[in-house]
């Protein structure tokens, strides 16, 4: 049986097409210092709307008293998180999951893959990298969406490049929107990136994240080198 927790809307903002951030405050909670892993999810739950999965957008934090997330329309219960305002209450669980072992990767470069809201959970990878950014190799980012409009946290992408990780994207249904940019899928795009002694984490669709570890594999990056948040 869970254990619930109230958390308190701070924020609710447009993230990009179709995506929207929520902000939680956990201050005051039990809830505080629990996200120990990037990577790791919680359950939120609203009154007559059931409970849902959701990976944790922020970097853990020991005294931490907020937690992003990164909502996608779709079901009731995501819909109406999508319009709450702040102050109103959600219920959330302790952070559940094993999350991506960081810990293998200090000391090497880092292979990083999302797509689409799939990005929430390897921003709490590169936000927890940028903390520490000394202790890894080279960090590329090979980053999918539907259309250029579709990136989430697009106002962020600078302060990562700056803080020495390359950021790859990609748009797989460009159209008419005038993206002069990559296309077609994440994988496509490995070029030359060396992968020896590399570390992976990949976060996406089930037959993206196939893909990927196909792609790397085939590069010669061992199975035990690559990791997925589940």
């Amino acid at each position: 049986m869970n254990d619930w927790h109230p958390t308190t809307v701070a924020a609710v903002v447009p993230a990009a097409e179709d995506l929207i951030e929520l902000v939680l405050e956990i201050d005051g909670t039990p809830l505080v210092g629990q996200h120990r892993t990037p990577g790791q999810y919680v359950r939120l739950s609203l009154p007559e709307l059931g409970e849902g999965i959701f990976a944790i957008a922020s970097a853990p934090e020991p005294f931490g008293h907020r937690w992003e997330f990164l909502l996608k329309g779709g079901s009731p219960l995501v819909n109406q998180l999508m319009k709450l305002t702040p102050g109103e209450q959600v219920r959330s669980t302790r952070p559940e999951g094993r999350g991506f072992p960081l810990a293998r990767a200090r000391g090497h470069g880092v292979l990083l893959f999302a797509t689409g809201s799939g990005i929430s959970p390897i921003r709490s990878v590169i936000e927890s990298i940028r903390q520490e950014r000394g202790a890894y190799g080279p960090v590329t980012l090979y980053f999918g969406a539907r259309t250029p409009r579709a990136f989430a946290y697009e106002s962020e992408l600078r302060h990562w490049e700056e803080a020495g990780i390359r950021v790859v994207r990609t748009v797989s249904q460009p159209g008419a929107s005038g993206w002069q940019g990559l296309t077609g899928y994440v994988q496509a795009h490995l070029g030359e990136e060396p992968v020896e002694g590399r570390v992976a984490f990949i976060c996406g669709q089930s037959r993206m994240v196939q893909g990927v570890m196909d792609a790397l594999q085939a590069r010669g990056l061992p199975r035990e080198a690559i990791h997925l948040n589940y």
